[in-house]
């Protein structure tokens, strides 16, 4: 030390004597002493010295008189609480400022307070009186503030006080005081239990609130306090389902949690094997055939329209930015969709895989268990499972895992080209593991186990240690599995057993001899006689293994090896290893007969040669299922602590009225009351028409969807053009309230709830006046809305708690004028604009396309004609006939290929009867042979979750003869082709059906104000464009529309400008919107225009219709 401060003293005089050199030079030096130099002339303060040293400046400022400083004073200390450091002393300093009445300093009080209320609680019980004072303050933020430290000082005596301050914080006029409240009422809860009956009562009375702010705040309150009272979320599932998109983003994540639980308690299940969901087909059917109801004696699935409000409320927040928030609906859906709509949310999960790698690590354990059980939601996307060099080893291995359970025999020669890579790499953990996966994909798919078990062998030959020994052990379970055919396998590793190193491999090796010596008994011994040359050099395991060989030859061919077994034995006897030692001792006395182990020795075959079970390879995720997705249950693979398992379903689902809700209508000035108790009263005398209940009770079986929500199954079962055509208009309708009025004309109705949804399935039957009923339009451009009066009583108690908030939002005139209107027409009231309630457009089926011209409908017939609905596209965008329908014919099977059956497809361009999302095809089929061909059918298809309409077999097939089928192929949106195998009663050929990217629309019709307002909608990533050099003959109006139409089956829409055309179309599949427009310049040019959400369909779409125009 006497060192080192002499040193610093030399350092300290030279420079003053350069100081004192630079004044006689007249030069300028710094005078200031800099840090460095601070440290040579003065000792070093230790760090807690400092510390205190900064402490005491900070409570000096905040003792000042000065308001600036304590607020620059507070800053600091909260900055310090922000970087993790502790400034708990500084605490009594800090309370004397609780009571300032500067508004930002209080702020900033209140969070040091929050922090450390707990650690000093003497003295943050001194200033409660301030706190109490302060939930009193005019500012919101204070009040919330004061409340968040009175509820973090943890001292049991000051609960009443805080339940008292919950209490009324619960009733506060801001939504942020009500939602501290609950978040309070967690606080409290694990402060005492006992007031759990009081906090209950709070937690129902937030739970009423119509706030988004306060919405996922007492939810997480009623999951941490009275998770069973599910009796509470009666009443506001429909309310906290409407809610969910405006919700933050956390508090989605708790409500959906919930109300998953929820829904496995309320709803029956929608797995039922043989469940039909598409209703319209089976009412077609019907209508042909009365024979087939009587024969049908169960009932079909139908979806609850809760359960359907849930999944389709959810399902655009699989486009939230949070990770945790798409993967809570994922789960929702995993755990309560039908089977054939969870496909939805696969392509939201594998966008996350671009995310952080934790979020990588969760959503990859998540998508492992559901491969698992559904490979074809993830098969389209396999490349995105492919591992990349710069991921981590864990995420390696979960893509590994993933790929392995969607092996299937279409791609498995793809995945073992990736797995040839994945072995040579340089993480040896990764290859090891991927060496377990080319034995499980061995396993499972027999058609590559010789070709896997050939790769393993080449690989026993790696320099690296363990490669070969994950090799070897892989080998040895595969040939556990088949050992009578793979004696090759096991003479080819005694061959190279002399070239391998690695003990863990040789062990390996010699269990495989010893197990199977019967099946090699030339070359067992030979390998057994290498190794007692050089058994005292081998490594302990190997030593144990030579052990085992000797003593199951000795048993199977004692005459070639009695002697070797002996030497081995003896040696094995001194060797320096106790377990070695013990082993030769154990084995000498099982297999060499004596006076004293005699009895043993009979049991000495059944002992060491009993036939081993074949290990089961299968993946580390099988039982994972057991818990609930997205949960830390599910990622640990053990139950945690509060988890909570998701229930069976029921058998029978409990009473959905519990979750209707009487709308208490408030009485208006400007209405007279009598005046609507009239029209109540006159409705209901219309209604109640005895002989017409009687007349149409026979009639409510083939009743349309459109008529009541219970037989509107077919859109709530989950037709997804629909959903995400409409989903604009939900939207719009959840956040404004369309419902008012209907929930003012359901509210006023005096009879029950049951007459009410009688009237309601009548309402339609009655005579309808076609120009009123399919003439109007909603406010979104949603086209007609044809939906009786009473029917917005149910739709009403699905959105009521936007009713009820804007129930009063019609101007008096308004509200008159539909009074006129339910007098004048009381036969069927159309739902005026501000009547669209969230309810209608997706529960209730949209009117039929086709319209019906004349003013007279029998009742029978349009019984019969409310269940035919061709699709399910909302009828803004109405399909129509295109005018320009160029048939090609295309060939899908050679007469030679066939031996003599030939078939030829073209697209019909007409709505595919069978299902909305499917393209039309029609397949002409000819006998070319001298002989009939008998049953002939569609067999396998590929991949196997490719969704096809199949034409009934056709039993018999003159020669010469042609017969034309119909078929229907949903090809999701994706010009891939679809494959599948024609097969006759003797043979199968495989065709496959190539889709132009055209096809796969169908026309829509919309004004041009329509087309210019969704043209604006999808631009930028969603707009592509080019310019086209048109041919001459192509540049009329007649011809450019025969040209695009030639391409796409798209409809026209009429332009005001002679320069400007205009095309209008929706995917067939997902109905997302396609937009065409081409605008013509100068010198035969054109700026040929696509919008669409479709980018990759967009660019070939353009490429098509580039090349139709621009040829003569």
């Amino acid at each position: 030390m006497d060192v080192g401060f002499s040193l610093r003293s030399e350092a300290v005089g030279a420079m003053r004597t350069a100081m004192v050199s630079a004044e006689n030079l007249q030069l300028t030096l710094k005078t200031e002493l800099s840090q460095e130099e601070q440290a040579l002339t003065h000792t070093k303060r230790s760090p807690k010295e400092t510390h205190k040293a900064g402490n005491e400046d900070l409570k000096e400022m905040l003792e000042s008189n000065k308001e600036s400083l304590k607020l620059e004073a507070m800053k600091r200390v909260v900055g310090l609480i922000a970087k993790g450091k502790n400034a708990s002393e500084l605490f009594p300093a800090v309370v004397k400022n609780v009571a300032s009445k500067n508004i930002e300093l209080k702020k900033l009080v209140y969070v040091y307070l929050v922090r450390y209320a707990e650690e000093q609680q003497d003295l943050a019980l001194l200033s409660i009186s301030t706190f109490q004072r302060a939930l009193k303050d005019p500012n919101q933020f204070i009040r919330g503030s004061a409340l968040r430290v009175l509820s973090s000082i943890r001292v049991s005596i000051i609960v009443p006080i805080m339940l008292l301050a919950i209490k009324e914080a619960a009733a506060d006029l801001s939504p942020y005081v009500r939602k501290t409240s609950a978040h309070a009422i967690q606080k409290l809860y694990s402060l005492d239990p006992e007031q759990k009956e009081q906090l209950i009562e709070v937690i129902e009375k937030l739970l009423k609130d119509k706030s988004t702010l306060v919405a996922g705040s007492v939810v997480m309150s009623f999951e941490e306090v009275c998770p069973d009272r599910i009796d509470l979320i009666h009443k506001n599932y429909r309310k906290l389902c409407n809610l969910l998109v405006d919700v933050e983003e956390w508090g989605q994540v708790v409500i959906i949690s919930m109300l998953t639980r929820y829904a496995r308690t309320q709803f029956t299940s929608p797995w039922k094997e043989g469940a039909m969901f598409d209703e319209n087909d089976k009412a077609f059917y019907d209508s042909e055939s009365e024979e087939k109801k009587d024969q049908t004696e169960d009932k079909p699935y139908i979806m609850d329209p809760d359960h359907r409000l849930l999944l389709r409320n959810t399902k655009p927040l699989l486009q939230s930015r949070n990770t945790a928030v798409v993967m809570s609906v994922a789960q929702l859906y995993w755990h309560l969709a039908p089977k054939h709509e969870v496909n939805i949310v696969t392509k939201s999960l594998v966008r996350l895989l671009r995310s952080y790698r934790e979020v990588q690590y969760i959503v990859l354990q998540n998508i492992a268990t559901m491969s698992i059980q559904r490979k074809g939601m993830f098969e389209p996307f396999m490349k995105s499972f492919y591992v990349r060099s710069t991921d981590p080893t864990h995420i390696k291995t979960l893509k590994l895992e993933i790929l392995t359970n969607l092996a299937n025999e279409a791609n498995i020669s793809t995945i073992l080209r990736e797995f040839q890579t994945y072995v040579k790499s340089q993480d040896k953990e990764f290859a090891a593991a991927t060496i377990q996966a080319i034995g499980r994909c061995a396993t499972n798919i027999s058609e590559v186990t010789d070709t896997c078990l050939n790769g393993l062998v080449l690989l026993l030959s790696n320099r690296d240690e363990t490669v070969v020994a994950e090799s070897v052990v892989v080998i040895k379970k595969l040939l556990q599995t088949q050992p009578t055919q793979h004696s090759e396998i096991i003479k080819h590793m005694a061959k190279i057993f002399d070239n391998i190193t690695v003990s863990m491999a040789r062990a390996s090796i010699l269990w495989l001899m010893g197990e199977y010596c019967e099946r090699v008994p030339k070359i067992a011994p030979d390998v057994l006689r290498k190794m007692a040359k050089t058994f005292t050099a081998e490594e302990d395991i190997v030593k144990l293994q030579t052990v085992n060989l000797a003593a199951k030859l000795y048993l199977t061919n004692s005459k070639q090896t009695k002697l070797l077994t002996q030497y081995i034995l003896n040696l094995g006897k001194y060797d320096q290893s106790y377990d070695i030692r013990d082993r030769t001792r154990f084995i000498r006395q099982l297999i060499v007969p004596n006076g004293k182990s005699g009895a043993l020795n009979k049991y000495a075959r059944r002992i060491l040669l009993a036939p081993k079970p074949a290990p089961v390879l299968q993946s580390s995720f099988k039982d994972r299922d057991r818990f609930q997705l997205g949960t830390l249950s599910h990622s640990l693979n053990i139950k945690a602590t509060g988890y909570q398992e998701l229930s069976d379903w029921p058998a029978v689902a409990p009473d959905q009225s519990v979750r209707t809700v009487e709308v208490i209508e408030p009485v208006q000035e400007w209405a007279p009351v009598v005046g609507k108790s009239k029209k109540s009263k006159s409705d209901n005398k219309f209604y109640s028409d005895d002989e017409e209940e009687k007349a149409e009770e026979g009639s409510e079986s083939s009743e349309g969807s459109g008529s009541s929500s219970s037989s509107s199954s077919s859109e709530e079962s989950g037709s997804e053009s629909e959903e995400e055509s409409s989903e604009e208009s939900e939207k719009t309708s959840s956040d404004s309230g369309k419902s008012s009025s209907g929930s003012e004309k359901s509210s006023s109705e005096s009879e029950p709830e049951q007459k009410q949804k009688k009237k309601t399935k009548k309402a339609p039957q009655k005579k309808i006046k076609p120009t009123a009923a399919f003439s109007d339009s909603d406010e979104n451009g949603n086209g007609p809305v044809a939906q009786a009066s009473s029917s917005s009583a149910e739709s009403s108690s699905g959105s009521e708690t936007d009713s009820e908030d804007d129930s009063d939002s019609d101007s008096p005139t308004t509200q008159q004028q539909k009074k006129r209107d339910g007098k004048s027409k009381p036969k069927v009231e159309v739902k005026s604009k501000m009547e669209v309630s969230l309810l209608d457009l997706d529960d209730f089926s949209p009117a039929p396309t086709n319209a019906p011209k004349s003013l007279v409908v029998s009742l029978s017939l349009l019984s019969d004609l409310e269940g035919l609905s061709l699709s399910n596209i909302p009828s803004a965008m109405q399909v129509t006939t295109p005018s320009f329908g160029p048939v090609k014919t295309y060939e899908l099977l050679h007469h030679m290929t066939g031996k003599g059956l030939t078939a030829k497809y073209h697209f019909p361009r007409q709505p595919c009867l069978y299902e909305p999302s499917m393209v039309a095809v029609q397949v002409i089929l000819t006998n070319s042979s001298d002989h009939s061909l008998e049953e002939i059918h569609i067999g396998d298809r590929s991949p196997a979750s490719l969704n096809i309409h199949c034409f009934n077999a056709i039993e018999r097939l003159e020669p010469e003869a042609s017969v034309t089928v119909s078929m229907g192929i949903d090809f999701s949106d994706s010009t891939q082709a679809a494959n599948f195998q024609l097969c006759t009663k003797e043979d199968q050929f495989s065709v496959s059906i190539q889709p132009a990217v055209g096809e796969l629309l169908m026309p829509s019709t919309m004004s041009e104000q329509d087309f210019s307002k969704d043209q604006g909608k999808l631009l930028g990533m969603n707009e592509t464009s080019a310019t086209v050099t048109m041919a001459t003959a192509n540049t009329s109006s007649q011809a450019i529309s025969k040209q695009v139409l030639s391409v796409a089956n798209v409809g026209e829409v009429s332009s005001s400008h002679n320069s400007f055309h205009r095309f209008a179309g929706r995917t067939v599949s997902s109905g997302a919107l396609v937009l065409v427009s081409l605008e013509l310049k100068e010198s035969s040019t054109a700026l040929l225009t696509i919008n669409t959400e479709k980018s990759v369909m967009a660019s070939m779409l353009l490429r098509d219709l580039k090349q139709a125009l621009a040829q003569a």
